[in-house]
């Protein structure tokens, strides 16, 4: 028989999933060099995590209909994924120095996660596919215009062996509201994905607890944020354009280069490799 998990406190707001991290600190230039190559062996736990996350959210997604919230082998199992899918993120994204760890529970790295999986509206269950999507193109655009520039961030961190400021500060707000997201689409919070753009000073009662929360970004960071966001939107219509113009070509007839008829594709069309 599935158990929920103990339902969290009530609060008089609503809780937003949370992302804590390190004020940006020294990097060792050597491990920035090869941070990619670093993090191959992470980056396939991950896949294969991410696989098993994804039949533990369907059965969970059932479980969720009938009892209105996961079911305590569901929470526990995407509690630990998403946590440790983010570390490996941040770690890749240049924001800390710390290897994450091959573990899910990891109470002495810096970086942290805090989800805490309840009660969940059964009509947003069922809907959820639908109601992520604003969220999911609005991460995936700023979490592609960041890679289109990934190249000069890394750049910036191996000349200064630190992360600038408000370029830590906007992609603290990526990773964040990418985390947000995943919790939601994984039905781990019912909050909506929010506060792409930080948050207000001394939202947080009895003050700071770590550089992302509160996160409250400077100008320049939110500039860096908002051109980010710029640079997706022109990335997804440039992909966008590329796709028609290569259906368009697709749906050409080329005559071989060689005598005979051309090779019929799989609708009928000509296969471009008949010419060859």
């Amino acid at each position: 028989m599935w158990q929920a998990p103990p339902a969290p406190p009530p609060s008089a707001t609503e809780w937003l999933p949370v992302l804590d991290m390190p004020k940006p600190g020294p990097q060792n230039r050597l491990t920035v060099l090869f941070r990619i190559l670093l993090l191959i062996p992470q980056l396939i736990v991950v896949w294969v995590l991410s696989v098993v996350a994804f039949f533990v959210a369907v059965i969970g997604w059932f479980g969720a209909l009938f009892l209105g919230r996961l079911p305590v082998f569901a929470a526990d199992y995407l509690s630990g994924y998403v946590p440790y899918e983010t570390r490996v993120t941040t770690y890749l994204m240049l924001t800390h120095d710390s290897y994450p760890p091959f573990r899910f529970r990891t109470p002495e790295h810096p970086v942290q996660v805090e989800l805490r999986p309840g009660e969940l509206n059964r009509l947003a269950v069922f809907f959820r596919l639908i109601l992520v999507i604003p969220a999911a193109v609005l991460q995936g655009l700023v979490f592609a215009g960041w890679w289109m520039v990934a190249l000069i961030s890394w750049i910036v961190v191996l000349v200064l062996g630190r992360m600038p400021e408000p370029l830590f500060e906007s992609t603290a707000a990526i990773l964040r509201y990418r985390m947000r997201y995943m919790a939601y689409l994984l039905m781990l919070t019912p909050a909506y994905p929010k506060r792409l753009f930080g948050d207000e000073p001394g939202e947080v009662e009895g003050g700071p607890v770590s550089a992302t929360r509160p996160l409250v970004l400077s100008g320049a960071g939110r500039g860096l944020l908002v051109a980010f966001l710029i640079l997706g939107i022109v990335s997804w219509g440039t992909s966008s354009i590329t796709a028609s113009f290569d259906s368009d070509d697709d749906e050409h007839v080329s005559g071989p280069l060689v005598p005979g008829p051309p090779v019929p594709g799989p609708l009928g069309h000509a296969s471009p490799d008949a010419a060859r």
